[in-house]
């Protein structure tokens, strides 16, 4: 990795590319500490501090959420608005129609989505200004309207930076502003477990295991971000004049984790929202009773955890690839499986296949989502944000990232190859 990084920096156009982006990054942490006017800052620190809820949007925006900051709400109803959208091109015979038109149906679903992402960060921005008023220094119609266009400007402005990375840079934007945002927080974990150590509240043993356990998920995550089903398709051979066309042997390749770390984020969500109103009406019996049995740690959160994962895991992969339409797609170019008939045995075969594969996929992010957990009875190290949602991102971020540079790379060989 360090020596494609050298290699990419000798090149002048990469180089430029890399330079674009880190300027990028640097601005959205420059924004993740310009505070909204006319807001608190120390009553959001102690929501952080206090909230599982919150501390987990605090991971995603780097810190931004607890300064509530401009950028607090992150690129969460970016990512919101892109899923929704995903859903309801299946949903929608329109939507569905525009997304087989190539590049043009793209850039209009892609405009759909900017202008739902707005509306979703006008809401959100809305609720929050209302559900913690007592955070505002004089509480107001207008400071409520205020603070909501403050922050759905500032998630209109995250969103324009990454789609600029996309198109400028190097990497998927959006990705990498939800990379910075998780990594900028590595130095304050590793002074607070210096501190934690200096304190006694921690040993030597369980900072040695913390790191082995880190490398152990780290390899197990790259193994199954890089693990895929190769199920191979032979092209018959088609005479158009004197040419002939087709005869190869190929593979459709299916992804071990085809839905990434939207399922944790599904389940997480799902989980942790009940579990913060909670604890806004921490002292009442109904309140306490869910927190005492299904609050973050216990027995039947854990189990309630791991079956959404798997359950939304199969989901996903099921809307964002269809067999149906790989099957025709595949014997619209004059392609079948060996052993297979073309049309729908083709069709139920990959799903079958997709079906198995999704298996260990869901069953590796329900174990990844449920690892704090056991770090935490393992190491007795408190407030540590290992694994699950942080983890998966930066590591595959970081994966296709250096895929991108190192396919850039070798397009520069070719070129001069052939010149």
């Amino acid at each position: 990795m360090l020596e494609s990084l050298r290699n990419a920096v000798k090149i002048e156009e990469l180089r430029g590319k890399i330079l674009f982006t880190v300027l990028m990054l640097l601005v959205f942490r420059i924004g993740a500490h310009i505070p909204v006017p006319g807001v608190s800052t120390e009553v959001f620190a102690e929501l952080v501090e206090s909230g599982i809820l919150f501390g987990f949007f605090d991971v995603i925006s780097g810190g931004a959420f607890k300064n509530f900051s401009i950028f607090a709400m992150s690129i969460t109803p970016y990512i919101n608005a892109s899923i929704i959208m995903q859903l309801l091109t299946v949903v929608i015979p329109h939507l569905e129609r525009l997304a087989k038109e190539g590049e043009e149906g793209r850039k209009k679903i892609t405009q759909y989505t900017r202008y739902l992402t707005v509306v979703l960060a006008f809401i959100q921005a809305i609720g929050m200004s209302v559900a913690l008023k007592h955070a505002f220094l004089k509480p107001s119609v207008g400071q409520y309207l205020l603070v909501a266009l403050t922050l759905t400007a500032g998630t209109a402005f995250l969103m324009w930076i990454g789609e600029q990375i996309t198109e400028k840079g190097i990497g998927n934007g959006i990705s990498l502003l939800i990379f910075a945002g998780i990594v900028s927080r590595v130095p304050a974990g590793v002074v607070r477990m210096v501190e934690y150590l200096q304190a006694g509240t921690i040993n030597v043993f369980s900072l040695v295991l913390l790191v082995v356990i880190g490398g152990a998920v780290i390899a197990g995550i790259v193994l199954v971000h890089e693990g895929q089903r190769r199920i191979p398709v032979q092209y018959a051979k088609r005479v158009v004049g004197r040419r002939v066309y087709g005869g190869q042997s190929t593979h459709l390749p299916l992804r071990v984790n085809q839905a990434g770390v939207i399922p944790i984020i599904f389940a997480s969500s799902i989980l942790m929202f009940p579990e913060q109103v909670a604890r806004w009406f921490s002292g009442g019996k109904l309140a306490d009773w869910y927190v005492a049995y299904f609050g973050w740690g216990t027995a039947a959160h854990t189990m309630i955890y791991a079956l959404l994962v798997i359950g939304f895991t199969y989901f996903y992969t099921a809307v964002i690839m269809n067999p149906v339409d790989v099957a025709d797609n595949i014997k619209k170019y004059g392609g079948f499986i060996p052993g297979i008939r073309p049309g729908r045995p083709t069709a139920e075969y990959i799903a079958k296949v997709m079906s198995r594969v999704t298996l260990a996929g869901a069953v590796f992010l329900a174990v990844i989502a449920i690892l704090p957990n056991f770090v935490l009875l393992a190491t007795r190290i408190p407030n540590v944000y290992f694994g699950g949602t942080a983890l998966l991102i930066v590591v595959g971020v970081a994966l296709d990232t250096m895929k991108q540079i190192e396919s850039h790379m070798l397009l520069r060989s070719y070129q001069g190859f052939i010149k």
